[in-house]
Order: structure tokens, then C-alpha cells, then sequence
């Protein structure tokens, strides 16, 4: 899903939970206690209205007040705010690397293998959902989209640019990230234009999610400041800064926005939920972008999850939400609309899915190209403070970019950063 990208937690989190539990944005309040009503907070950018319009459909006495709280970090914020202060909404979006902070107290949450889970869990990738099993078998979130990873290019630019344009032709080009940057420097000594939107996301963010190992080791300790992955996603992203093909475009700003929409860049790392968020800020563009594989082959950058707060007021009706919307069916119908990559395997060999060509995207077969990069990769631990870890050597990455940070000294910055901000 959109908005995968981490942000450091600033007062606008504190603000939008202390609106959250003030006004009626909370279980009970309104008219949302009757028996088919609940409250469902969302974070923003990936259209979560798409799909409760579907449900509400589907289910016309169905009422779903949702709200999008703010960015993935704000709508953790707000719920830990509101798990503290009693008001709780019924269902929640968790984001992937948030979720291991509230799995540290499980009790927060109903276990929903008593409504239905225990019978679902089969269904979804085994990597997947352990993340959001507790280690006596209670469910606390239903995983509604894993985040395969590939490279999204535009054919025009790089046709200016005398490169190929042949989504396969271009894969073999970028075998290796050291091979994307030589292919970067072809663009920018051709065109004068920059290659890519930005190295944090694009390089760095999709780099360290490739490895068979991130922030934790094996036995669940931190490793960030040891793990050589860690330090050669880190280093690597450096070293492609240097060429010179970045457009330092921070991904999701109003410039990264307005740069795509005007051909300002060519690539840019393009996750599954990111094919939304392309055609959402760059609609003008349709039929002018393509998708090609990562360098690599593979890897999973993002994923989330529906819970239900213990203390909510509809708990039964948030979980027929669940079951339907995140069923087998309802993650390839969700495919289907949005783009987002199933984590139920079951349909990976779908003639729908398989023979999906994204005609906004030339017609890319999205369908085979992200389940492969994700039946390939090799899934790691994902630890409680993989948020903040990965917020803070991201953002040191753009602070190099935007000239505040030395790259000699980035990796030694980002690492006092790390640790004051796990301190705080």
C-alpha cells in the first residue's frame, strides 16, 4: 500500500491523536453502535474509501465511519494514544513495521482467532502471517497486502534518452544496482535530466528489504549498527547519490508529485501499493510508464494489517469487514481495483491475477512480475523498533541529499540518531 515510507514522529502525530480521541472519532460516539456500524481508522494514501464504498455496496445497511488519521507513523501515534486513553476505534490499519510495537502487548487487541481467524490463517503466506501471531497462537491482524518490489520507468524518457524501452530488455540492463547506476549515468549524460526521483526510497528503502537479514538478527536482538546488509544498503545508496542521477525529490512531497507529473525524473522504485499512488499524482501519464524488475530479482518492502482494539464497541461487525474484504476473493478483487499484492498464494495462479495487464503502465503483466518477486524472497525478522531504525537512516539519507548531512559522516550521524531516538 502507499505511504510505506517512514517518517519521524513530530507534533502533527501528537495533534491528529489528540483530535482523535477529543472529537467524535471514536467508538461509540455517533450513531455507529448498532449492530452492523463500526468505526475504522485508516492511515492516507492508498484510497482505503475505494473499499468500504465496495463493502457498504455489497452491504447497504452496513454504516463505516472511516477516518484517515495522517501517515502510517501518525495513525500508530493516534492509536497508541488512544489504546492509553480508552477510546478505541473498531478497526484499525496497521502498517507492517509498526505492528510489532503493539504486538508487545497483544491484550490490547482481540485475538481473532475467536471470530474466525484460526480457520482464515491458512490462507495467507506463512512469513506473513507470523508477524501478527502472538507465540500461543492469538491472532492480532489479518494481512492485507505484502509489498513486492520492482522498478517503474517511463518508455518516453527513456526512448529520448536512446535507451530501450522493452520492459525485458530493460530488466537485463540492471542486473545489479551498481549496473541501475551506470544505466542512471547514460540517462543524465543524455538528457541533462536526473535518472531517478531520490536515493532513500528508491535505492536505500528497496535495498535493505531485499536482505535475508534487516535490523534484527535470527534471535530477535538488534543488529541495524553490525549487520553488513544494513551497511551495504547504506554505503550503496551513498555511492549512487555521488553519480549524480538523483532528483532529490523526497517520495510523497508536492515536488516529488509535480516532478513526476512533468518528466522530471524517469524511475522510481515502485512497490506494488505504488502503482496507486503513481497514477493517483501523475494521472496525465497513463501509458507513458512501464515496469521492470528489480535489481536483484526480488524482495517485499511494506504489507499491513486490520486489528480490533480489545475495547471496541463493534467488534463482530469490524470482523465481517475482515472476513470478506480480506478474504482470498477480496484481496484479488482488491488486486484487481488498486493494484495491492495479495498475501493469500492461493490465488497467485489466477487467470484474473496472472493475466493482469496494467494498461496505465503499458500493459505490464503486474500480475506475474510482484508475485514472483515475492514467492522468491527470503523473509526476516521484523522487530518493534524496525520503524523507528529505518525512519531515522532514511531521513539521514535526505538530509545528505538536501546538502545537511556530509556522506563521509552519514552512516556515524545516522547511527547517534538511531540510538537517541530508541533512547526517547
Amino acid at each position: 500500500m502507499e505511504g510505506r515510507v517512514k517518517r519521524v514522529i513530530t507534533t502533527a502525530a501528537v495533534f491528529a491523536a489528540a483530535v482523535l480521541l477529543a472529537s467524535g472519532c471514536s467508538a461509540g460516539s455517533g450513531g455507529d453502535s448498532d449492530s452492523s456500524g463500526f468505526e475504522f481508522w485508516s492511515f492516507t494514501g492508498i484510497n482505503q474509501k475505494a473499499d468500504v464504498e465496495a463493502y457498504t455496496k455489497a452491504h447497504p445497511d452496513a454504516r463505516v465511519k472511516l477516518t484517515e488519521v495522517g501517515s502510517t507513523t501518525e495513525t500508530a501515534q493516534a492509536l497508541t494514544a488512544a489504546l492509553a486513553g480508552g477510546k478505541v476505534p473498531d478497526l484499525v490499519l496497521i502498517q507492517g513495521d509498526d505492528l510489532p510495537k503493539f504486538m508487545q502487548s497483544p491484550e490490547n487487541f482481540v485475538d481473532l482467532s475467536t471470530l474466525g481467524a484460526d480457520k482464515m490463517k491458512g490462507d495467507y503466506l506463512d512469513w506473513v502471517m507470523k508477524q501478527s501471531t502472538t507465540g500461543d497462537g492469538k491472532i492480532v491482524g489479518i494481512p492485507t497486502d505484502v509489498g513486492g518490489m520492482a522498478i517503474a520507468y517511463r518508455t518516453d524518457l527513456f526512448k529520448a534518452a536512446g535507451l530501450p524501452t522493452d520492459r525485458d530488455q530493460v530488466s537485463k540492463l540492471w542486473p545489479t544496482w551498481d549496473a541501475f547506476a551506470e544505466v542512471g549515468k547514460q540517462y543524465v549524460q543524455a538528457t541533462g535530466k536526473p535518472f531517478l526521483d531520490n536515493t532513500p526510497t528508491s535505492i536505500f528503502f528497496q535495498a535493505v528489504n531485499q536482505g535475508t537479514e534487516r535490523y534484527y538478527d535470527a534471535d530477535h536482538k538488534l543488529s541495524y549498527d553490525r549487520n553488513p546488509q544494513v551497511k551495504a544498503a547504506f554505503d550503496l545508496t551513498l555511492k549512487i547519490f555521488a553519480t549524480g542521477i538523483s532528483g532529490k525529490q523526497t517520495s510523497f512531497s508536492t515536488g516529488w508529485t509535480a516532478a513526476m507529473s512533468k518528466g522530471d525524473f524517469a524511475v522510481v522504485s515502485a512497490p506494488a501499493w505504488m502503482l496507486g499512488s503513481i497514477r493517483t499524482n501523475a494521472p496525465d501519464t497513463a501509458g507513458k510508464w512501464d515496469i521492470a524488475t528489480i535489481p536483484g530479482g526480488s524482495g517485499n518492502w511494506g504489507g499491513s494489517y486490520l486489528a480490533i482494539p480489545k475495547r471496541a464497541k463493534n467488534p463482530k461487525a469490524a470482523w465481517n469487514y475482515i472476513a470478506e474484504m480480506q478474504s482470498p476473493a477480496g484481496q484479488l478483487a482488491n488486486f484487481l481495483s488498486k493494484g495491492n499484492l495479495p498475501t493469500t498464494p492461493s490465488v497467485y495462479t489466477d487467470p484474473q491475477l496472472v493475466g493482469r495487464a496494467e494498461p496505465f503502465f503499458s500493459n505490464a503483466p503486474i500480475g506475474k512480475i510482484y508475485t514472483q518477486s515475492v514467492l522468491n524472497i527470503k523473509p526476516f525478522y521484523i522487530g518493534p523498533d524496525d520503524a523507528t531504525i529505518g525512519s531515522e537512516l532514511l531521513n539521514t539519507l535526505t538530509s545528505v541529499e538536501q546538502g545537511k548531512v556530509d556522506p563521509a559522516n552519514a552512516w556515524d550521524t545516522a547511527l547517534t540518531n538511531v540510538k537517541n531516538a530508541l533512547r526517547g
